[in-house]
């Protein structure tokens, strides 16, 4: 009997050498600056910098929401956007999940997860049905099906919408700032939450955030970026076993981690300060 093979990795991210620059025949605003990152398949990357470092434009570029000026963005080898093809197209190999939600309040919570790909007529109503029960009990979301978004939480929000972004079967998850305003302890619940989908899955996560305790306890990698215009100051890979819990926290090995990254994340935020501070007078 013939064993089923594995699943070939996917969601491996090259970015080369790329820059964004902004209205670049008047005022020329660099964002991204010769910036460059490889994320290994399957990875959970956490991108850290200060505000305006170009976080979110690396994201947006790699989703496909808007064009680099130069260099290159591979997605497992093929190009997505770089010499003659300055935008991405988007697809459904790369989902983002925003930190402001996007679900349709008049929707039951089953059918916010199935919505797109029935109507792209990628999978029938019973086909997607199917798989978005099966993400929502690896979510913790089963029995909620009927519920519509106002009833929820907004952990449980957010959960829905990561499930609805995995029943595209996405090789890459965009997740722009995910948890920001959330209380302290909701923000604990839903990073369990995400290493527990994170541990099931075969999906390569890029996750921004300016939240340095968040980007250590979630990554398998830091990158921190510079202020802009940015690009990688350092890649802090993180030496701390999965599955993980919040009794990682109190270790060790994770308040040492902790402190190496924010020693890196300081320097970049003091100088985006002093910037500011010129800038305004």
């Amino acid at each position: 009997m013939n064993q089923a093979q594995p699943k070939p990795a996917r969601g491996g991210i090259s970015i080369r050498n790329v820059s964004k620059v902004y209205d670049p025949e008047k005022t020329s605003v660099a964002a991204v600056l010769d910036c460059s990152i490889e994320i290994a398949p399957g990875e959970l990357h956490v991108i850290c910098g200060p505000s305006g470092c170009g976080k979110t434009t690396l994201l947006n570029a790699i989703a496909g929401f808007h064009s680099i000026t130069s260099g290159e963005i591979y997605l497992d080898g093929e190009l997505l956007c770089g010499p003659g093809k300055p935008q991405a197209t988007p697809g459904a190999d790369r989902v983002v999940v925003f930190q402001n939600g996007a679900l349709f309040p008049w929707k039951t919570v089953l059918d916010n997860i199935t919505y797109g790909p029935i109507i792209q007529g990628r999978m029938s109503k019973e086909e997607a049905r199917d798989i978005a029960r099966d993400k929502m009990v690896m979510a913790g979301l089963s029995g909620l099906e009927g519920c519509y978004p106002g009833e929820l939480s907004s952990g449980m929000s957010r959960r829905v919408e990561i499930v609805r972004a995995l029943v595209n079967d996405p090789a890459v998850l965009l997740l722009d700032e995910p948890f920001r305003g959330m209380d302290d302890l909701t923000k604990s619940i839903m990073h369990e939450s995400l290493l527990e989908i994170y541990d099931q899955t075969q999906v390569t996560f890029f996750l921004i955030t300016h939240d340095v305790e968040e980007a250590v306890f979630l990554g398998s990698k830091v990158s921190v970026m510079t202020t802009r215009p940015g690009r990688i100051k350092e890649s802090i890979a993180v030496d701390i076993p999965r599955p993980r819990d919040y009794r990682v926290l109190t270790t060790e090995g994770f308040r040492g981690l902790m402190a190496e990254v924010v020693e890196v994340v300081h320097d970049e935020a003091q100088k985006a300060f002093e910037a500011g501070e010129r800038e305004i007078a």
